[in-house]
């Protein structure tokens, strides 16, 4: 990952899958384009198989850096466990998620997205998921930001939390 400029925290993350990555975040926020929708698929497993061009320069990854990478590499350390449990839980139920992600890019600043994830339904059976990600809206982030605050100390602190985005 490239240094980040300005203040920056690292974190220790741990996955759902076992992984775990030392990320390096930023205070620094991205702005969203105007206009451009981000796009990506994965397999069953959240492994990027497509990546759509504002995916790939908003995100600062080399499309050759995502394809093939788990989508948690985005995750910021600001995101509650309990948003991402409530997404996965939603698409192996075979139903649509929506939500505001906060995502990390490969140099430590962020940015904000309502996502919109589903599963790609192929002859009856579940292949893989689709994420379509737009510009959020900043009165939704300034609601949902102390929300994720909150249930973050709770996780920290061994408690029960329950989605409602």
């Amino acid at each position: 990952m490239t240094a980040p400029t300005g203040t920056a925290c690292t974190w220790q993350l741990a996955y759902a899958d076992g992984s775990t990555r030392t990320v390096v975040a930023t205070d620094i926020e991205r702005d969203y384009p105007q206009g451009r929708l981000i796009v990506s698929r994965t397999d069953l497993n959240g492994v990027i198989t497509h990546a759509n061009d504002a995916f790939v320069e908003l995100s600062g990854w080399t499309r050759e850096e995502l394809i093939g990478a788990p989508h948690h590499i985005l995750r910021h350390p600001d995101m509650p466990r309990q948003a991402f449990r409530d997404l996965w839980d939603s698409l192996r139920r075979s139903e649509k998620w929506h939500g505001y992600v906060k995502n990390l890019c490969k140099d430590g600043s962020f940015y904000w997205v309502y996502a919109t994830a589903v599963p790609n339904i192929r002859q009856g059976q579940v292949v893989g998921y689709t994420s379509v990600r737009r510009k959020p809206s900043r009165t939704r982030i300034a609601e949902v930001a102390p929300l994720y605050r909150e249930w973050r100390e709770r996780e920290r602190l061994g408690e029960q939390v329950s989605a409602c985005i």
